[in-house]
């Protein structure tokens, strides 16, 4: 019997606290590192972020000899090519990831979902809805958190607690974090968190330059890519690994 494809989505109603690179790091990593079949929808309209990036990704490998060869290494040893990249409206996306499904010879196993984080519009909401898990990035900035508070204390009451929609959970999980500490006002959040009942990830994603790093000409290593997973020598410190694992232990990937 043919399994479901798992829909999950990186949403949160402020920009800037990671959700596109969340989006591509975890999409990179399970796809290229650990053999699973993924797609990604990039609703971040009208920039489509994710499908920028994948333009420059491909322009930079063209133009580099060095990348060229890492990406024929790459896929030659995966045995396929890169993950697809869709663009669509942030009320389209479902239609799309549907369509686009039917197509595809090959079980995939989740399709990342780039949401903007908006909930006054009826066909994001449906959107939303249509997810199997949410996660949401959230930072130690009292107009970030609130405004991340407010977003997920609406989807959770208006979607999770309604059995009508396929939603599943929403999850939040601490970015830019700063590694030094994580002092005690980071508790007194964690229990305003714990008191509106919503879920918050153990892992925690610490305020590091490297989730910004992507593919460029000066010969370093990447971390952020579309055509390359995070370089395993700046994976160590940076708790991606264990976001990932801890996201496939949620969604019942592994």
């Amino acid at each position: 019997m043919k399994k479901e494809t798992l829909f999950v989505a990186f949403s949160t109603q402020k920009g800037g606290v990671g959700k596109t690179t969340f989006t591509v790091l975890v999409a990179s990593y399970l796809y290229y590192l650990k053999g699973y079949n993924v797609a990604v929808v990039d609703c971040d309209y009208p920039q489509h972020s994710i499908s920028a990036m994948r333009k420059r990704d491909g322009e930079q490998v063209n133009n580099d000899a060095n990348y060229k060869v890492l990406a024929f290494n790459q896929f030659k040893a995966l045995g396929k090519k890169a993950y697809p990249v869709l663009c669509s409206t942030p009320e389209a996306a479902i239609s799309i990831a549907e369509e686009f499904l039917k197509t595809k010879p090959m079980e995939m196993d989740v399709v990342f979902f780039d949401l903007p984080g908006t909930v006054n519009s009826e066909g994001i909401i449906s959107s939303l809805a249509s997810m199997d898990y949410i996660f949401t990035p959230i930072t130690a900035d009292r107009v970030v958190l609130e405004s991340s508070l407010s977003f997920a204390m609406t989807v959770n009451n208006l979607l999770v607690q309604n059995e009508a929609y396929r939603i599943q959970g929403l999850h939040l999980f601490w970015n830019q974090v700063d590694g030094r500490e994580k002092t005690d006002l980071y508790g007194i959040y964690e229990n305003t968190i714990g008191e509106l009942k919503l879920p918050l990830m153990k892992t925690f994603i610490p305020d590091t330059k490297r989730y910004k790093k992507e593919l460029s000409g000066d010969k370093t290593s990447v971390f952020r890519s579309t055509l390359f997973p995070a370089d395993k020598r700046m994976i160590k410190g940076s708790n991606l690994e264990e976001l990932v694992a801890e996201i496939g232990y949620i969604i019942k990937l592994y």
